[in-house]
This record gives structure tokens, sequence and C-alpha cells, in this order.
């Protein structure tokens, strides 16, 4: 990802209420998931209001380098401009060569489709990919009988040999670490000459709204999912998918640290085109803020957030809700009792180890934040002016920026990092606040 090393200087609200309303972009898990259905159907698919960003932009260079077709054009809906994309489903064949970056959703989805391509297809990415965790999507597809170079390391880089066809069946996995190994696999299950039974062993897994989210999204596209959750076992029928077209909902995870506005310096803000009914983790905003002391109302319009200034503490599992973390840990800075954020140890292995990072940049401000294996204990504390630094971890770096609203003289270091799920952060923020 290309860094700007400068230090953005984060804007400094302090007191002075808001007013404000913003259109947040298109969510990466919906975007994503899409794309890699609409590769597989029978017809196009037209994806409308998709997010633009690097996660999103890795994917769609990786479905060309199989032979996908998509077209990036500007449609009109009521008159106004609106970005989609046009995909039209071909026969996918390396070789080919790939890079995830560090997307968590390109380095898991991509390589089980790769599977269903004739030909040798490699996968490469940013240096923190090679340390996240690949293991259980490669040796399923080494059971389902793909055969993957990967030096013994069950990582980054490998290359996959596909055969253009898997036949499937039954296969055992652990995805404690990561819903999106589960996810990986059922998302082109449907393809498999006899389809694929998944069931999870180990313990509990993470942000089951996702697996919610992939089944929803199966489901949408043409495909019979059978849902065993005693047993926790997936069933995916073989079938075809079928093209179609689809608004891509706002990013509600990316809605957070927007919401924070209101909830530190006082006023509302209304996230435009916030869904009534979603799959989301996101829309769990709804009920944490309100506990956190804003007031939140739903209309025609979107969601408007109304605060007045004060949080209050929480003790809250956020073990499906993880990505939410950074912005409840920024806001829980500036409580008035202490905060415990529990069942987030799988966030150490996302683009940073979150939980160390927020430890260590909140601590380096002045703050009082207790690591443990699975938590953080936030003490509220006076903060100080300082760099923030990111990790090249977008959340992390949307953290700071929401601490920069209380606290003047903060600088939060490589703010680009934010492009890998916002456009352009920067912007966005500083035309809501300047």
């Amino acid at each position: 990802m290309q860094k700007n090393d400068a230090h953005w200087p984060a804007i400094f609200r302090g007191t002075r209420p808001v007013d404000l309303s913003v259109v947040i972009p298109g969510s990466k898990s919906v975007t994503n998931r899409a794309l890699i259905l609409a590769a597989q159907a029978n017809s196009p698919s037209i994806l409308r209001r998709p997010l633009v960003s690097r996660d999103s932009e890795l994917m769609i260079q990786g479905l060309q380098a199989l032979g996908i077709g998509i077209v990036e054009q500007d449609g009109f809906v009521n008159g106004l401009p609106e970005y989609q994309l046009t995909l039209t489903p071909a026969t996918m064949s390396g070789p080919a060569r790939i890079d995830v970056g560090n997307a968590g959703t390109v380095m898991r989805f991509l390589p089980p489709l790769a599977a269903l391509a004739q030909g040798e297809v490699t996968f490469d990415g940013d240096a923190r990919s090679y340390e996240r965790p690949l293991g259980p999507v490669i040796k399923a597809l080494e059971e389902l009988g793909i055969s993957i170079e990967h030096a013994g390391r069950y990582s980054l880089p490998m290359t996959l040999h596909g055969q253009g066809a898997i036949s499937g069946g039954a296969i055992t996995i652990d995805a404690s670490a990561s819903s999106q190994f589960l996810s990986a696999l059922l998302l082109v299950a449907s393809s498999f000459k006899n389809g694929l039974t998944i069931s999870h062993v180990g313990d509990p897994l993470p942000s089951m709204p996702h697996i919610d989210m992939t089944v929803a999204m199966l489901r949408d596209f043409g495909a019979e999912v059978i849902i065993d959750g005693d047993a926790q076992t997936w069933r995916v029928k073989p079938g075809v998918l079928h093209g179609r077209e689809l608004v891509i909902e706002p990013d509600l995870s990316n809605a957070a640290p927007f919401l924070s506005i209101a909830m530190l310096c006082g006023g509302s803000i209304t996230i435009a085109d916030w869904p009534t009914r979603t799959t989301q983790p996101g829309d769990q905003l709804r009920t944490i803020l309100v506990r956190m002391g804003a007031q939140i109302s739903m209309s025609s319009k979107g969601l408007t957030l109304t605060g007045n200034g004060v949080i209050h503490g929480i003790d809250i599992d956020l073990h499906d809700l993880g990505e939410l973390t950074p912005s409840i840990a920024a806001l829980a800075v500036f409580a008035d009792s202490p905060s415990h954020l529990r069942g987030i140890g799988h966030l150490r292995l996302h683009e940073t180890d979150r939980l160390a990072a927020l430890t260590r940049e909140i601590n380096a401000l002045g703050g009082d934040v207790e690591e443990n294996k699975d938590s953080l204990h936030i003490t509220p504390a006076p903060l100080h002016a300082g760099i923030f630094h990111t990790y090249d971890d977008h959340r992390i770096a949307t953290a700071g920026a929401v601490i920069g609203l209380k606290v003047p003289g903060i600088e939060v270091e490589n703010i680009a990092t934010t492009r890998k799920t916002l456009p352009d952060f920067p912007g966005l923020w500083s035309s809501l606040l300047t």
C-alpha cells in the first residue's frame, strides 16, 4: 500500500456541537462477497454503489486475472449519477498472479475460487499478509484434492494448481481464528460437483454475523444452504448461481468513527441510507452507542445519532463485533467510568495486533489501558498531544482521528492506510469538521 509518511494533524473539535449528514461508502464485506458470487453465476450481474477502496480494487484485479469480465461505469438512479460494476462470468484459467495486499477477504476468498480455474495461480501480498493465518483454507483445499505449493508454511506466498473442477464432499475445519475461513469455502461450494458440507470444530466462531451475511448472500444468488446450528455444520447443495442486480449497503462499521463525532462533541449526525434490515455487524452500533449515552432514531433520511458529549463506560462482549472495537475503545477513553471490552482475542490476527496497538498508542498519550489475552480494560485518564501510530491498520487510524476530536495536538501516522476500506477518509472527515 502506498504510504503517506507525513503525520496527519487530527482535527480538534472540543465541545463545539455538530449538525451533520454523511453518506458512507459501500460495505467492503458485501462488495467482495458479491464479486465472488457474481463470478460464478450463469449470467451477468450489476453491483450498484460498490465500495471503491484498495481491498475492493484488489478483489476486482484478482478476478480479472482469472478471466472474469468486469466493467466499471457511472449509471443513473432517479436522475442521479451512481457508480456501478457490471460483471460477466467466464471460464477461469491460469497462469495468473494475484496480489492480495493485506486484505483478509481477498487472501481467503479468492484461492477457493481460483481452485475452480484450470491452470497455475500464484498468490502474494504485503509483508503482513505472510503473518496472517490462512492454514485452514489451504488445508481444506488440499483435502478436496487441490495441489498447492506453500513450502510447508500454510501461508502466503503460495501457488495453486487448479484442475478446472472440484468434486466437493464433506470437510471439517477450525475457523475459530477467523470466520472468513468458513465463508471462503461456503461462497464457492455450490460450484463443486457434489456441493460441500462443512463442519466447524474448535473454539467458538468469531463474528457470526459475517457467516450469516455469507449464507444470506448465497441464497440471494440462488444457492441452497442447509444449516445445522447444533452441529455447527453448513451444507451447500450443488447448483447454478444466477446473476442479479444488487445495491451494496453502506459499510456500517465504517460509520462508527463518524457517529463518534456527535457522541464526543455533542449535536447530531445522520448516516444516510442506513438499512432497516441487515446482516452487517455494524448495525449493532444502534444498541451499543445508546448504552454509551447516545440517542438514536431512524427515518427516511437514515440513522440519526444525537449526543451531549457525555460518554458512559461499557462492559461488553465484542466477540461477534470485533471490527467495532477500535472506535468503541476510542470513545471509552473519554467515558465517565471504566470499560471492559471482552472476547476480542482474535483481533490479534487482523491487519495488526489490534489489542496491542490500541494499548500502546492510547497509553503513550497518557491513557490507562490494560491489555489481557482477549480483552481490554480501559480506565479514563487525561490524554495529551502526541503521535498516534497506525501499524498499517485502517481501523487503528480512524481511532486516532476520533481521539483527536477531544485532544489537541494528535498526529496520526500514515492516515493513508484508511484507503483500505474508505476511498478518502481524510477528505471526508475534513469536509465535515472544517
